[in-house]
């Protein structure tokens, strides 16, 4: 596919780099105030200028001007026992908007989001497997919606359409019960460059789970960690690598293609994490038992009772996600591993505890084990780490390396 261009490779060298007081820089200082300020909500000039080493004179004339582009607003003084009060700094959640497509293999989705990253339209469009002519025609209809609802000013603020879709998805037929003439036809299909001919903003493209795992850098709560291996567990598992809180996405853009990973099969045949942890892997356990599976791809927010199926399917993905986490911890020393996915928060939670259990039990001798924590973006984490794309390209220090733009 012409769209799945390799995404270059950030290598940040730090957490957050400090700033530069020399002429010409501007650009970079800027993304680094508003990615400070919104990794803490609300940051004061002078904190600002503690954090980065610049000079509280640069720091004045940035914010003074993300102010005056409405990027930024003030929030209300703070009066300390001396000197003058303290004004935090907040973004404006008008300033910029974005949008992000998730094209899976059961659905598509579409939402616009404003500069904060929450959702104010989604669209939803499932199908039993993805069709290029239909599809593209879903997002040209959907955008044309959402920006219809905008005001001038608000259309204006569009900063991109940013696409997450699984890298090489005509490998998937047999896998997504597709006709192989049908997922053939994305051989030929470039979404991203047939979008941008129709928009004014740049459009961006990232495998899905990456973009997830994005998604759960910018608009998660990570907290202090900067190093996690990341799972997005949809209809077929996959994953993502953050260091120093950067998505790190390999030379060719497939970094954390963790759905490949071999992990113990049956008997003790090696086989891919795919095999075990998809939700793919549950629908098929569900139609075997007479039951209809349909509502795993239409109602994620709730399952209902699904009884054994899922217990038998929550351990051994547990497992196989124990075993994949501890392979992977040999080569990166992981803070945490963070598992969310296309599946209600009850699930989830029974999943992650269970993979705590079970990693708990690997011989894990010379190596730590990293804390296994939940997701805290949702099953919409593709969608929004799509729309996480172009505002991360625009507006976020080491955004450059995250995705190509058409």
């Amino acid at each position: 596919m012409g769209s799945e261009t390799a995404l270059q490779d950030a290598r940040p060298s730090g957490r957050f780099q400090r700033g530069t007081n020399q002429s010409g820089m501007r650009d970079y200082n800027e993304r680094l105030v508003l990615s400070l300020v919104r990794q803490h909500g609300s940051l004061a000039k002078t904190e600002i200028a503690r954090v980065t080493g610049l000079s509280a004179q640069t720091i004045s004339v940035i914010m003074r001007g993300l102010e005056e582009d409405g990027l930024l607003v003030r929030g209300e003084p703070v009066r300390g026992k001396v000197g003058q009060p303290s004004i935090p700094m907040s973004l404006n959640p008008d300033g910029a908007y974005f949008l992000g497509l998730k094209l899976g293999r059961r659905s598509a989705d579409l939402v616009l989001i404003d500069f904060l990253g929450r959702p104010r339209s989604m669209l939803h469009h499932p199908y039993p497997y993805p069709r290029p002519d239909e599809t593209i025609g879903f997002v040209r209809k959907g955008i044309g919606e959402m920006r219809s609802r905008l005001s001038a000013e608000q259309e204006r603020r569009i900063g991109g359409l940013g696409i997450a879709i699984p890298f090489e998805l005509w490998n998937w037929a047999d896998a997504a019960g597709a006709p192989r003439d049908v997922m053939d036809a994305w051989r030929k299909t470039d979404i991203r460059a047939e979008l941008a001919a129709e928009v004014p903003f740049p459009v961006y493209l990232q495998n899905d789970a990456t973009a997830a795992c994005n998604a759960e850098l910018v608009f998660g709560r990570t907290g202090n960690i900067s190093d996690f291996i990341y799972y997005y567990i949809g209809a077929f598992a996959g994953g993502g690598v953050a260091i120093n809180r950067a998505v790190f996405s390999g030379q060719t853009g497939n970094a954390g293609a963790l759905g490949s990973m071999p992990v113990p099969g049956p008997a003790g045949k090696p086989v891919q994490l795919i095999d075990i942890a998809s939700i793919a892997v549950l629908e098929r356990a569900l139609n075997a038992n007479g039951r209809d599976a349909a509502h795993l791809w239409t109602s994620p927010e709730d399952w209902g009772d699904l009884g054994e199926p899922l217990d038998k399917w929550i351990a051994a993905a547990a497992g196989a996600l124990a075993y994949a986490t501890l392979a992977a911890s040999s080569v990166i020393d992981f803070e945490a591993a963070v598992v969310d996915g296309w599946m209600p928060l009850d699930v989830r939670a029974r999943l992650v505890k269970s993979i705590g259990e079970k990693i708990g039990k690997l011989d894990a001798e010379g190596l730590r084990i990293p804390e296994i924590r939940e997701g805290t973006v949702g099953h919409h984490a593709r969608a929004l780490g799509g729309a996480s794309l172009p505002l991360s390209e625009r507006f976020l220090i080491g955004a450059g390396s995250l995705s190509n733009a058409a």
